[in-house]
């Protein structure tokens, strides 16, 4: 589409120019996240597993364990390589072994986006 006048000043006055010339609507969200590409079923796995731990030991326990860094980092591996070997439920929890290591994954990425531990 062509807008045969001279540049808009204010994006306010562009999209009303757009939308003179053309019926459709405007949205500018080329750049921002895609939350529809999240597999939610399998996200709802990894809630579960939170809510587990959260009524085991405390919500937001994970935040206070000493040396958390570490624990997580073996306890990710141990549910992993449990996966990995065949193993697809956490004889404890009755829970996926790739959700509980995602759990982990998601502590050690909050520290890393924290600066925490």
């Amino acid at each position: 589409m062509i807008i045969n006048q001279r540049a808009p000043d204010r994006i306010d006055d562009y999209i009303r120019a757009i939308q003179a010339t053309d019926n459709s609507g405007v949205k500018y969200d080329n750049d921002k996240p895609q939350w529809s590409l999240m597999p939610w079923t399998a996200l709802k796995e990894v809630v579960d597993v939170l809510t587990y731990g959260a009524k085991k030991y405390a919500p937001d326990n994970w935040k206070k364990v000493p040396n958390a860094r570490q624990r997580y980092i073996d306890a990710g591996f141990r549910h992993f390589t449990a996966y990995a070997g065949g193993e697809k439920i956490d004889s404890e929890t009755g829970m996926s072994h790739l959700a509980h290591a995602m759990c982990c994954m998601l502590f050690l990425l909050a520290f890393d986006k924290d600066g925490t531990k």
